[in-house]
């Protein structure tokens, strides 16, 4: 028992703010692209290095940048997601960070979608416990 606290006294709910869908769906899309980019790198950098493969080269080339410049797009709507979804920092750098880990993304994404659905649904405010 703690000094000064009542244990009768139940936590109050926390409503969060419902979020357009728009958001959690341009989050996904750019996981998936994210994700997808960076498998194909991993197998490119496999190829080009482990097996000297001829044309891993060019291939490695375009889809790196393909997937640095759209890393960037995928961290501006996840930092955006974040915010509007209210996580704590460490939260966030896992999720701005599973871009970069090949197959992180896919499961991240899967997670943060059942996470957020409450929220997106209907529109209407979802209730959390404290």
């Amino acid at each position: 028992m703690s000094a000064g606290v009542p244990q009768d006294r139940a936590k109050p709910a926390v409503t969060l703010v419902p979020m357009k869908k728009s958001v959690l769906t341009r989050y996904r899309v750019m996981a998936y692209v994210t994700g997808v980019l960076l498998v194909l790198l991993t197998l490119g950098c496999i190829a080009k290095y482990g097996f000297e493969m001829d044309g891993a080269d060019s291939f490695v080339k375009i889809v790196g940048i393909a997937h640095g410049w759209l890393y960037v797009v995928y961290l501006v709507f996840a930092f955006d997601l974040g915010s509007k979804a209210k996580w704590p920092v460490g939260k966030q750098l896992w999720v701005l960070l599973a871009g970069t880990i090949p197959t992180a993304a896919f499961f991240v994404e899967r997670k943060v979608t059942h996470e957020l659905d409450a929220q997106v649904a209907d529109g209407a405010p979802a209730v959390a416990k404290a």
